[in-house]
């Protein structure tokens, strides 16, 4: 591997920072986790963006929430075909092995993931067009709802409507996968969808009566 590089001296020193205060005063419970295996009681799927923090916003700790991070929080329907599907592996691990009791899609304001839809859809971003493009065609997941958003004349609550689409879809997808389906349908797992305002701190609940996202 000789394209690898030592890793950057400021990660290294927050590492050993780390090891000599909460892993030394937690020894324990990480030992704990570690013989104990992990028993998570939801799994989260959020953005790959740096600025969603799921741990923080809901004070979870280690071993508490299995968190699969993707472009826009994304989920794709239902598709054995043999392919590599990671954020599909991800979602029978969570349900199938772990049998985890909540699953959960976190989306957020200002979304990289969901402008660059927009743009390409709008012609603007021919880079994401192109066959090429992995997160042009991640992103072809969203693209027919763009439909239901492009009259706003607004651009701020276009992307933000179109954000929240990002849950939506994924909410409906993954009851695409049979033996997920089967278990919300006997009353072993919820499904939840979430919003959050980076800026601002909020949070919204997807409430599937209304069809409306609504503060928590």
């Amino acid at each position: 591997m000789e394209h690898a590089r030592l890793l950057p001296g400021y990660l290294v020193q927050r590492y050993h920072g780390w090891k000599a205060t909460g892993y030394a005063e937690n020894k324990s419970w990480y030992r704990r986790l570690a013989s104990d295996g992990q028993h998570p009681r939801a799994m989260v799927i959020s953005c790959c963006d740096s600025r969603v923090h799921v741990t923080s916003i809901f004070g979870a700790d280690q071993g508490e929430f299995f968190i699969h991070r993707n472009i826009a929080n994304l989920v794709p329907p239902y598709e054995p075909d043999g392919d590599h599907h990671g954020t599909s592996a991800a979602v029978e691990y969570a349900v199938r092995f772990l049998k985890v009791s909540h699953v959960i899609v976190l989306g957020h304001s200002n979304c990289g993931g969901v402008k660059g839809c927009i743009d390409m859809c709008e012609g603007h971003a021919p880079e994401l067009d192109a066959h090429d493009s992995f997160v042009g065609r991640w992103m072809d997941i969203l693209r027919p709802r763009y439909d239901i958003v492009k009259d706003i004349d607004d651009r701020q609550e276009q992307t933000r409507q179109l954000e929240k689409h990002t849950v939506m879809i994924s909410l409906e997808n993954l009851m695409t996968f049979p033996w997920l389906k089967e278990r919300v349908e006997e009353g072993e797992l919820t499904l939840h969808g979430l919003w959050t305002d980076i800026g601002e701190g909020g949070l919204e609940h997807y409430n599937p009566q209304s069809d409306s996202f609504q503060p928590v």
